[in-house]
């Protein structure tokens, strides 16, 4: 297995493109922390699904937004396993409105969980994994935050903030011997997309050049790689799995 012995933390890991990230690091011998924020149900199904295919997982709460909560949960991980070997930002959520009726509040709500929280755990797990002389950091970007999208300026502008945050933490932290690297997906079949209308699909998926919408196995694949030891040169890069979207 490629990732036995190695504790993984993915955020917002209780459903979509962050339960797959869970279950496809630990299928390759990590043990995964599981973090939520308000549905400890759906974690406990990701950690359950985990252990029922000879897995190891847990569940643990935390409001990434919050600096200091952010900091407890890292250290809580390792003072029990005595490292912590992959991050993976994937906490984020939307609120979607034209720039000029989008509130000031949704704004805000959307940079502090996509952005701020990225940062918050990047921080805190640095030093540890600057002791430990290796680590992996991975972030999901967007389309949206490569693009622009309409009607999304806030969540765009978190997802175009990962990359930039990508890149700097690259440069810092190279030397060290931890990658710093991002992912942006594309339309992905998700609850998220799911609630779209069937016209909106249609018009979505004639920009996409391949047709059609991704999985979030093509997301959780394309972490699993970067995270593994395959991956080792690359660094401060944005991966785009997006059916072509962004070229």
């Amino acid at each position: 297995m490629m990732l036995e012995g190695q504790v993984a933390l993915v955020t917002g890991a209780g459903r979509g493109i962050g339960r797959a990230i869970a279950t496809a690091l630990a299928s390759e011998g990590a043990t995964v922390i599981v973090n939520y924020n308000g549905s400890e149900a759906r974690a406990r199904e990701v950690v359950a699904q985990i252990e029922e295919n000879g897995g190891k997982a847990e569940a643990f709460q935390c409001d990434v937004t919050d600096h200091s909560a952010s900091k407890a949960m890292i250290e809580d991980v390792i003072g029990r396993f005595g490292h912590l070997d992959i991050l993976v930002n994937n906490a984020g959520i939307t609120r979607d409105n034209l720039l000029m009726k989008m509130s000031e509040e949704d704004f805000d709500a959307v940079i502090d969980t996509n952005l701020k929280g990225a940062f918050n755990c990047i921080k805190h797990v640095s030093r540890q994994m600057i002791k430990q002389k290796g680590g992996r950091i991975i972030s999901i970007s967007s389309v949206s935050g490569v693009m622009g999208n309409a009607g999304q300026a806030n969540y765009s502008a978190s997802k175009a903030g990962i990359i930039g945050l990508t890149k700097a933490a690259a440069r810092e932290l190279a030397k060290k011997g931890i990658t710093v690297n991002a992912i942006a997906p594309g339309f992905i079949r998700t609850e998220m997309t799911e609630v779209l209308s069937e016209a909106v699909k249609t018009a979505v998926t004639e920009q996409i050049p391949m047709k059609h919408f991704g999985e979030t196995e093509d997301i959780a694949q394309t972490a699993l790689f970067l995270a593994s030891k395959k991956a080792g040169y690359i660094t401060g890069q944005v991966i785009c799995v997006d059916g072509g979207m962004a070229m």
